[in-house]
């Protein structure tokens, strides 16, 4: 019997996948990425358990960084409106910290979209050596809270209190970031707009290399406080060992 025609199609040897299975730090690798896929779903679950329509997060960068501005991000989100495809495309909304400068920026335009208002607040170095850097991160987040908020509005803190809100009730969520989609997102636009701003002093400000720590206590860093002094944009109010060693 003459063989058949070639069909052109793989043989059932051919079609088995002849790739190992996964195993060791590449399976570890794809369960963190499906566990950060769905860390968004449970933190908007945690919002609508609120009872509330509109909740707004707030949540600050900078706080403890020696130079730089302290900024400080408030998020509103509408649950009514948010749908499923909205949740999915924040489904790995997380703290800022968590994330990779990479992937905060992947998210920043989805958060971006998907509020209903955001609102950035900065406050500079000297404001801070001025009143002090609790007062001013308070004062930051609540006029963060203030722009973005609606009659209605359920304000969340990470960790504190801020004081007032005109009349809106507040609530500080103990790890707020990890927790509420709303302060996460918040997380998110502060931290990526601080960044921002610290890349472009960089090249305002050589010498201290800014875009590489963005402003916080490195060894590099303090190395070029103590060889070149302070810029502009460093706290004078921090009690630094770099800033021991020179005559301030």
């Amino acid at each position: 019997m003459a063989p058949l025609p070639p069909t052109g199609l793989p043989s059932a040897s051919e079609r088995s996948d002849p790739s190992p299975p996964l195993t060791g730090k590449a399976l570890r690798r794809q369960s963190r990425a499906a566990k950060q896929r769905r860390t968004g779903r449970r933190l908007f679950q945690f919002d609508r358990k609120l009872g509330h329509r509109f909740v707004a997060g707030a949540d600050e960068a900078g706080r403890g960084s020696l130079a730089g501005p302290l900024v400080a991000g408030a998020v509103l989100f509408d649950l009514e409106r948010l749908g499923v495809r909205e949740v999915r495309a924040l489904g790995a909304l997380n703290d800022s910290k968590q994330h990779s400068a990479e992937a905060r920026e992947e998210l920043y335009p989805i958060v971006m979209r998907t509020a209903v208002k955001v609102a950035v607040v900065t406050r500079c170095p000297q404001g801070i050596d001025d009143r002090g850097l609790h007062k001013t991160n308070l004062a930051a987040l609540r006029d963060a809270l203030l722009r973005v908020a609606c009659p209605g509005t359920l304000c969340l803190v990470d960790g504190f209190r801020v004081g007032a809100i005109a009349d809106l009730e507040q609530r500080a969520i103990v790890d707020g970031d990890a927790t509420s989609a709303a302060i996460a997102a918040a997380s998110i636009v502060a931290k990526v707009s601080r960044d921002r701003y610290m890349h472009r002093a960089d090249a305002l400000h050589p010498g201290w290399e800014f875009a590489a720590h963005v402003g916080y206590s490195t060894p590099e860093h303090r190395d070029a406080i103590v060889r070149q002094g302070v810029s502009p944009l460093h706290r004078m109010s921090f009690a630094s060992t770099a800033y021991q060693q020179l005559a301030l």
